[in-house]
């Protein structure tokens, strides 16, 4: 059994389990399955890649947060919030 596809998929054909292109190429169901899975995984890495590029832009545009630091003796603090008995 053939039948041909029309539409984008104009010259392809279905072969028992195999989609076959116009050059005859058969494509069986876990081979698409892996093109269309490692086209997802490459759109999601692109993802990532242009949130990172977006937040190492804000980063260079003078948008952080300075950090203030204590340095605090700790005896001192635990003489001033818990009394004599807790040293």
């Amino acid at each position: 059994m053939c039948q041909y596809l029309s539409g984008p998929f104009a010259g392809w054909s279905l072969r028992g389990n195999y989609l076959v292109s116009p050059h005859g190429d058969p494509m069986t169901p876990e081979r698409l399955a892996g093109l269309a899975w490692r086209d997802q995984m490459e759109l999601r890495l692109a993802g990532y890649a242009s949130r990172r590029k977006a937040e190492a832009g804000m980063g260079k545009a003078g948008q952080r947060q300075m950090v203030k630091v204590v340095v605090v003796d700790l005896g001192e603090f635990r003489e001033r919030h818990f009394g004599q008995s807790a040293g």
